[in-house]
């Protein structure tokens, strides 16, 4: 399931684990608990229900190393990693960046969750995202599914990584933002303004037609395939880490999989 090439990627980036000696089981190999991980992500199976025959290792081993290589931040610099060489590559345009947010149920609550007022008062969970022009994921955010979009608008341009790639400064900010009528505050404009963005927001009360969702569609996009992981379209997890770290290793994903694209 991890081909050779993405794994050269990840293995450098993941904590070295202490030799251990004497009787006992040794522990799963690396590559083999990410499987593990990416058969749940894929699939959307409990963690206990991770099938043994696989011989990825139990599900709550799996569910140990993701814990514990997001804790080292992993999944955030293999993100890095793969946008960098998106820009080498010149397949990220940051020309712009566009933002949007999705709402996903919660159904066994935890941190970072909130009565949606679009789904009846349900518990869930919000997932936002902000991509560059052509939709290639460049960070996301969990809140609960009560906060408004607009709060989120300042921490996602502040989430933008600095992306390598190429000769100079690494590249952090687009110099616009674009985002639907659910932004629309003058506080924020002023706020995005600050940090040396323009921000394209649909103004509340005007008509459709305004042609910004020709430009906005691609997180739309984006938002798809991320929720084309069948872990991500329902939040199964308590701990809002362990979903944060799915997140990110989901928008990994989707990066690597635009790049492997690049080059085929």
């Amino acid at each position: 399931m991890v081909d050779d090439d993405l794994w050269a990627r990840i293995e450098p980036l993941l904590p070295k684990q202490p030799a251990r000696s004497g009787p006992g089981r040794r522990p799963v190999d690396d590559r083999k608990v990410l499987c593990g991980i990416l058969f749940v992500l894929f699939t959307g199976i409990r963690w206990e229900w991770l099938p043994n025959e696989l011989g990825f290792g139990c599900g709550m081993t799996c569910w140990r190393r993701l814990r514990d290589w997001n804790n080292a931040g992993v999944w955030q610099r293999l993100h890095e990693v793969l946008l960098a060489e998106l820009r080498a590559a010149g397949k990220l345009d940051l020309s712009r960046a566009v933002v949007d947010s999705s709402h996903v149920r919660a159904l066994k609550g935890g941190p970072k969750t909130g009565r949606s007022p679009v789904d009846r008062g349900r518990l869930g969970s919000k997932h936002h995202l902000i991509t560059d022009a052509g939709g290639v994921p460049l960070a996301v955010l969990l809140t609960g599914g009560n906060r408004n979009d607009v709060t989120q608008l300042i921490p996602l341009l502040q989430a933008i990584p600095p992306i390598r790639g190429r000769r100079g400064r690494p590249r952090s900010r687009a110099p616009k933002v674009y985002a639907d009528r659910g932004y629309d505050h003058d506080k924020y404009r002023a706020l995005v303004r600050d940090l040396g963005i323009t921000p394209v927001i649909a103004r509340r009360g005007t008509e459709h037609g305004s042609g910004l969702g020709k430009l906005r569609w691609v997180v739309e996009q984006s938002f798809a395939l991320l929720h084309w992981f069948r872990r991500l379209r329902i939040r199964w997890e308590i701990r809002d880490d362990i979903h944060e770290a799915l997140l990110k290793l989901g928008c990994a994903l989707i990066c690597w999989r635009r790049l492997h694209h690049s080059k085929s």
